[in-house]
């Protein structure tokens, strides 16, 4: 392209005639190369076929587009931080709307259960917690064997071996079994929940329950909500059970510490507290990825450039949203369970 209108250009003077008449077909940007090469000035002898005239009116008329020049603002950074922070209440608000609809829903499911989303449900619970379970044990015993190897490291120093049940039990139990079990679950089942939802608008699914009377969140919102709070308190137990049978595995081989003595200094050494505040960890975070994920589905445009930024950004806020519950949690229960 650049050869032949450098060619082009090498053609200067008043005395040429131009006669394109026996060109056979020319489109815009043939047109376009002839116009750029003679100075976007129509030549002085010109002879053009009825079809070619088009073009070169068009160009004419067109004329040069000159964009405006990008002026640098001083307050650039506080605008930009003005647009996140009405995004983020934008997204608030939304949540707050769907977090309304699933209250409404559930009260509509308790009047009448025998019409409920059963089956719905039942499935959820399957694909988010019983297909899990192979993911997080594996996750959960690598876990519990590298915590236990680098603690029995430090206790080794300080004499104290026989506390490695107490530091094991207290950390994955209360705060790395529900927290890892809902990073994981936020990955997996997250993305899922959003991708089938941003499936469903992209195909205009979601318009086509509207249009036959199906409520969203009764049949799509609802029994995600109530499958994850169900299926995570049951991944959490499962997970510190892996866990832990990780960490005896590890601590055996490296401080020659008895499963014998682990199972039966572990209910001493973690008080039933610390169980309960896990399983409750584990019913709010499942809440909350749901939420989150069916909040950021329903928000996808119709285009697939929509479905792959909605489903990255859904795991990474539904991943954020747990470690700040995990936080609260921390802060609420600070003197309990020791």
């Amino acid at each position: 392209m650049a050869t032949i209108t450098a060619a082009l250009k090498s053609f200067k003077g008043d005395h040429l005639k131009w006669d394109l008449t026996a060109v056979d077909s020319m489109d815009h940007i043939g047109a376009q190369l002839f116009w750029n090469a003679w100075g976007k000035t129509r030549p002085a002898s010109l002879q053009l076929a009825p079809e070619q005239e088009e073009f070169f009116k068009r160009l004419e008329t067109t004329g040069t587009l000159e964009l405006p020049r990008s002026r640098q603002h001083r307050l650039t950074l506080v605008m930009k931080l003005g647009f996140a922070m009405l995004l983020f209440f934008e997204h608030m608000a939304g949540l707050i709307r769907l977090i309304g609809q699933v209250v409404l829903d559930s009260w509509r499911f308790i009047r009448n259960p025998l019409r409920g989303p059963w089956k719905e449900i039942s499935a959820n619970i399957y694909h988010a917690g019983f297909q899990a379970l192979g993911i997080t044990a594996l996750v959960g015993f690598l876990i519990g064997v590298v915590f236990s190897y680098l603690s029995a490291q430090q206790l080794r120093n300080f004499g104290g071996d026989i506390f490695l049940v107490n530091l094991l039990g207290m950390s994955i139990i209360r705060e790395l079994g529900p927290l890892l079990a809902a990073i994981l679950v936020a990955g997996r089942s997250g993305s899922s929940i959003t991708a089938q939802l941003g499936v469903m608008r992209v195909t205009e699914e979601l318009d086509a329950m509207l249009v036959m009377g199906i409520s969203h969140g009764f049949r799509l919102i609802l029994p995600k909500v109530l499958a994850l709070a169900i299926a995570m308190p049951l991944l959490v137990i499962w997970t510190d059970t892996i866990a832990l049978l990780g960490g005896m595995v590890s601590a055996k081989m490296e401080l020659n510490l008895s499963p014998q003595y682990f199972l039966l200094k572990l209910p001493e050494a973690v008080p039933l507290a610390n169980y309960m505040i896990g399983i409750g960890k584990g019913v709010v975070f499942g809440m909350l990825i749901a939420l989150v994920s069916c909040h950021f589905g329903l928000r996808i445009k119709p285009n697939t450039e929509s479905l792959g930024r909605g489903t990255t950004t859904s795991v990474v806020t539904a991943i954020t949203a747990v470690i700040l519950a995990d936080a609260v949690f921390a802060i609420v229960f600070s003197g309990v369970g020791f």
